[in-house]
């Protein structure tokens, strides 16, 4: 029977054995659009088989395969780091180019020629301003797709232009032509290769493999148990079509191809399209899921067929099978390896929310109709979770659209890390798209902020923490009050983590337990201990922490908590010469004496040799104790010592990437490597002080104008000042007025505010005579 367009077809929630000891937890499922309780496929409730689809590798991986293989580790590390199950996680030329996708110029069109041509044919989007787009959305106008298409193929040609008429190197030449030489070669060439000889296709994806891997690393995503690829899966895929083609539900063609029969399927009883019925006619969405095997003609039955089976076009790659050489339609190949390798039914599989239909409804039907027999259907996934797309001014990431940036490129720029990244994921519920606005990238440099300094400072509480513990009844009120509130965050991040994931909810638990701590008097130093161990407990669940080890109970903090090695036999002698120098010069009574002692006082140990990384900090090391002895033969006041001292943290180390944190004394200054919090709120207090800069020479501007203008007024007689003006007709003895201009009589308060002003000005008149006399 087919399923109805309007509504997902039912879904059988998977049974849980009496005895298996199971969380309370729900997950968001696309089977279901709800929150579903979660029981797994293995009897003691213990596994969970997952596959995740992967990327096609063709081209480095960007920020939109980012947020979802990033949020995929999350939930795969929640629920195997907190909820304990065993996650089985599998993963599975120039005129060529402009007369393909800028049909509307010229044919003869040459690079000489091409941006006049393109200006012409395409005056609106041949040069867009750089807030073109965002101008237009918040003046209500749509940017379509097809904009965004157009301008990527102009830019594309732009480039290719750029080199081609000034090539320079090899490698910058490739890098700015290969969208247009790559095709065009293809075009030309790619039917005389060998279809039988895979090596060469191989190569491509290997190298772009390794390198999303290599991503995948840098961003902390753990690899996955079982890795499969289609091409060491072609024998299994083509047992799955012949399957299909025995029982009725597939169909081979006079060409060598095969299809997926859904009419067939539905006839049967099935439902096709369990997680977007309301899109199953949609041929847009469906020719996009075929991609390239869409284009041309086609033998299938019906246009919502799908291929299974692909016959070969010369040069493309190509493997036997029963109906010739050909190769796996695109959406049979994940049904295949996740049922090779887990089986009939899986527990979870995932993706991007993209993949929803076609891709993943067409695997749902064909692999419930590999699994099922007569009268017995077979549920292949039991949840089906999909990660929200990364947007860009309302639009996915698309390599498509040109609208992406790599991974690679965004971590080597510094912009974002890979923990401010996963931060970003943390964030916003994992199914939700993300828009990365500037007030979304402060939320993160926030929160990462807000935990640096609580770790730093439960750090610091722990090296100088009493071996002894405090007792239970040797606790204060504030301890007892936080231990509480430690006690009720434990459950409510429980409550989160088993309502679908609520990693948003979790941040929030985390930022208010520090907020909590840092506001609380007199704490002992074993309670902020305690509570940083829970806390650095759940971000390394998180993934936050490439170094985080959950064995260890102790721990507090993630990694880039400390300044570097090379720098630490200079930068903390620097810091405790700082540190006293700014307490003698803070004493009242300044003992240069003293301060020349304390830097002759400062050594290196001799087994500390100055290695070329730690030159810059050897450098502030000897270049402040200098300065330092000088200031104190000059007998410098206090003034200038705190300055040198300023200088040091706020300028030298600074620039290294080192802040000295002050505290009220005895404590001597933290130590800290500088983090994007600490840069951003400098930046905010040097704006802020232009800003203020900028207002008072504003002011001072306008005093002098006044000023001026004052001077020259104060040129005028007092018997004269009002006679100038239309608004009176008669005046005083003293020029002051008494009628005004429509011949009423000056009223007694106006004449009390009228002699007031010609007081003051009388006064700057006689001021000014007296210095031109002077002069």
């Amino acid at each position: 029977m087919a399923s109805d367009g309007r509504k997902q077809p039912p879904w059988i929630p998977p049974k849980a054995r009496p005895d298996a000891q199971l969380p309370r937890l729900k997950i968001y499922n696309s089977l279901t659009r709800s929150k579903d309780d979660f029981v797994p496929v293995d009897p003691t409730g213990k596994m969970v088989t997952w596959y995740a689809c992967g990327p096609t590798v063709y081209e480095d991986a960007h920020l939109g395969h980012a947020k979802n293989y990033v949020s995929t580790d999350i939930i795969r590390r929640i629920m195997k780091d907190y909820f304990g199950f065993r996650v089985k996680f599998t993963k599975a030329a120039f005129r060529h180019y402009i007369g393909k996708n800028l049909p509307s110029l010229p044919s003869d069109t040459s690079p000489e020629t091409f941006s006049e041509a393109a200006h012409k044919a395409y005056k609106e989007n041949a040069e867009p301003p750089p807030l073109a787009d965002a101008a237009a959305a918040k003046q209500g106008q749509a940017v379509t797709v097809e904009d965004l298409m157009l301008r990527a193929h102009i830019g594309t040609a732009r480039s290719a232009v750029e080199a081609l008429q000034a090539p320079g190197k090899l490698p910058e030449f490739f890098a700015k032509t290969d969208d247009i030489l790559l095709p065009y070669l293809d075009a030309l060439y790619g039917a005389e290769m060998d279809s039988n000889t895979h090596k060469i296709y191989l190569e491509l994806s290997q190298k772009f493999e390794g390198r999303f891997f290599e991503d995948m690393n840098a961003l902390n995503v753990l690899a996955p148990d079982q890795l499969t690829r289609v091409t060491e899966y072609v024998p299994q895929i083509v047992r799955f079509v012949e399957k299909f083609v025995a029982n009725g539900f597939g169909y081979a063609t006079a060409d060598g191809s095969v299809y997926f029969d859904i009419d067939s399927f539905e006839e049967a009883g099935h439902s096709y399209s369990r997680l977007e019925p309301w899109n199953k006619n949609d041929g847009a969405l469906q020719a996009d899921g075929e991609g390239s095997l869409s284009k041309g003609r086609s033998m299938k039955r019906s246009e919502n067929h799908f291929s299974l089976w692909k016959a070969s076009k010369p040069g493309e790659p190509a493997w036997r099978s029963p109906w010739g050489h050909g190769r796996p339609g695109w959406h049979i190949e994940c049904s295949a390896m996740a049922s090779e390798v887990i089986g009939k039914t899986i527990d979870i599989h995932s993706g991007g929310v993209d993949l929803r239909f076609p891709h993943h409804d067409n695997e749902l039907a064909q692999s419930e109709a590999y699994w099922s027999t007569p009268g017995c259907q077979v549920q292949w996934t039991n949840y089906f979770i999909h990660m929200g797309q990364l947007r860009i001014r309302g639009l996915k990431m698309s390599k498509s659209l040109k609208n992406y940036t790599t991974i690679r490129t965004v971590l080597s720029q510094r912009e974002w890390s890979a923990r401010s990244l996963r931060i970003c994921f943390l964030l916003m519920p994992w199914q939700d798209g993300i828009e990365v606005t500037d007030e979304l990238m402060k939320a993160v440099v926030s929160w990462e902020g807000k935990l640096n300094n609580f770790f730093l400072k439960s750090l610091d509480l722990w090296k100088h923490s009493s071996p002894k513990p405090t007792t239970m009844q040797e606790l204060g009120i504030a301890d007892q009050k936080l231990l509480s509130a430690l006690d009720k965050a434990k459950a409510d991040v429980d409550t989160a983590l088993c309502d679908s994931f609520n990693t948003s909810a979790v941040t929030r638990i985390l930022s208010d337990l520090v907020t909590e701590s840092n506001s609380a008097d007199a704490l002992s130093n074993q309670t902020v201990i305690l509570l940083a161990q829970w806390v650095t407990r759940i971000v390394t669940i998180f993934g936050l922490d490439p170094e985080g080890d959950l064995s260890n109970l102790e721990r507090i903090g993630w990694s880039g908590l400390d300044i570097p090695a090379p720098a630490k036999p200079y930068i903390y002698p620097a810091s405790q010469l700082r540190d006293n120098v700014r307490t003698l010069a803070c004493s009242g009574s300044v003992d240069h004496t003293a301060i020349a002692k304390l830097a002759d006082g400062i050594t290196i140990a001799a087994s500390t040799p100055v290695v070329e990384s730690s030159k810059p900090y050897d450098q502030v090391l000897q270049q402040f104790r200098t300065n330092v002895k000088a200031l104190a033969a000059q007998q410098a006041p206090a003034e200038d010592l705190l300055a040198l001292c300023n200088q040091l943290r706020d300028v030298h180390l600074w620039n290294l990437g080192i802040y000295l944190e002050d505290r009220s004394n005895p404590q001597p200054a933290l130590v800290r490597p500088l983090d994007k919090s600490l840069i951003e709120a400098r930046a905010e207090r040097e704006s802020a002080s232009t800003a203020k800069a900028k207002v008072k020479l504003e002011q001072e501007a306008r005093e002098a104008e006044r000023e001026k203008e004052l001077h020259e007024r104060a040129r005028v007689d007092p018997l004269l000042m009002f006679r100038t003006s239309d608004e009176y007709l008669e005046w005083d003895e003293s020029g002051i007025p008494t009628v005004d201009a429509a011949g009423n009589v000056v009223s007694k308060n106006r004449r009390k505010k009228l002699v007031k002003e010609w007081e003051k000005h009388k006064k700057r008149h006689e001021d000014w005579l007296a210095t031109q006399q002077a002069a």
